[in-house]
């Protein structure tokens, strides 16, 4: 397996980042509003997604990309600036122990999603971790 090229890899990253993002979103939402500190959040991922973009040399014309991938793109854009909307309010008024297990319920959420809308196939495997992932973020939240 290529690690360069491995999905895994990402995802490993993904993670780590996003537990990073819980714990420095906790501390930076501390004494101002979470709105705020979402759109500051927001202009970062802006300047170094636009850094990446030219040190690559991956910049496109929009123009060139087809209409259907506008629509799903703006309509996660729309989504994820929701979820981090609710993320940073949710970090300002509760633990970062119990908002950031709940905010990984997102992963059962896709499970299901993938399943009903892009019609993957469950296996015992996906079905059986998604079921913990549930259990889990339950027994974080109420005890």
């Amino acid at each position: 397996m290529n690690l360069r090229e491995s999905w895994l890899l990402f995802a490993l990253g993904s993670a780590c980042f996003a537990a990073l993002t819980a714990l420095f979103g906790k501390l930076g939402v501390a004494g101002i509003n979470s709105n705020l500190a979402t759109f500051i959040r927001t202009l970062v991922i802006l300047a170094v997604t636009a850094g990446i973009l030219s040190l690559r040399a991956e910049w496109a014309k929009p123009s060139g990309l087809p209409w259907h991938s506008w629509v799903f793109l703006v309509l996660s854009g729309i989504a994820t600036g929701l979820s981090w909307l609710c993320y940073y309010r949710a970090l300002q008024l509760g633990p970062i122990s119990k908002v950031a297990p709940i905010d990984k319920l997102s992963v059962a959420i896709a499970i299901v999603l993938g399943l009903l809308v892009l019609g993957e196939k469950p296996t015992w495997p996906v079905f059986v971790g998604g079921v913990l992932i549930v259990a889990g973020s339950l027994v974080i939240a109420l005890f």
